[in-house]
This record gives C-alpha cells, structure tokens and sequence, in this order.
C-alpha cells in the first residue's frame, strides 16, 4: 500500500509541477505577446464615467447625432483588430522562435514578478470541444 501511495504522490506532484509551470507561462506570454501589444494603443484614452457601475447611464453621440448605449458601442473596429490580431501573432511567433535567446530570457525575467501577481489562470472549456477535461 505504501508503494501505491508513493506513485499516487509522484504523480501529483508532477501533475501539480506541469500546472505551475504552464500557468507561470500563460501569464507570460499574455503579458508579452497580447497585453504589451496595440493593445495598449487601444486601451489608452479616456474612460467614461458610470455612476450605475455598469454603463448603462453612458452613451456616445455619434457624428450623425444618434446615441449609442455604452454597452452597444463597438470599441474596435475591422482594421484595428486586424492589425492586434497581426501584432499579437508576430509577436506570439517570435516568443517561440526565438524561447532559447537570451534577451527575451531578459525580458521574462523582467516581467515575471508582475504576472505572478494575476490571478491563477482556469482552464477553459469552451476552447476547444472535449475541453472540460484536466
């Protein structure tokens, strides 16, 4: 029993270590590759104030004087997100191909206690069909 009882725990232990470890990189190249993006081109301006907390009391005027509910504004449009999506792979390539260089070994190591501070990432399920499992 005791033996059963070790492999069990092994094999925790090193299911528990690849959940680390591919948790700590998923923060990483989040913050890489997607958050430090044009992303943050996108993000920057101005944030409307709510005072309901769920901006329904915002809407935006629009050149031909209708008024759009905040929570009904597209805040992308077709090029700007054609052009994240194109920075997003560039950069998502580059992660990858270039793993084993040391400036971007620097740059993880840079950032790494910032990430370490998101909340623990969650599998999600509707990412892919058969995506519920562990």
């Amino acid at each position: 029993m005791a033996r059963c009882t070790a492999a069990r725990y092994g094999f925790a232990m090193h299911e528990k270590e690849e959940k680390r470890i591919a948790a700590r990189l998923a923060r990483i190249i989040a913050m890489i590759c997607v958050r430090n993006s044009k992303l943050e081109d996108l993000h920057a301006g101005h944030v409307p104030v709510t005072r309901t907390g769920d901006y329904s009391d915002v809407v935006v005027l629009d050149a031909d004087g209708k008024r759009i509910p905040w929570t009904d504004v597209s805040r992308i449009d077709d090029d700007e997100m054609r052009d994240l999506m194109r920075d997003i792979v560039n950069r998502l390539y580059t992660f990858h191909v270039k793993a084993a260089d040391p400036a971007l070994r620097d740059e993880i190591e840079r950032w790494i206690a910032v990430v370490e501070r998101w909340d623990e990432p969650e599998l999600d399920t509707g990412l892919f069909p058969g995506g519920a499992r562990p």
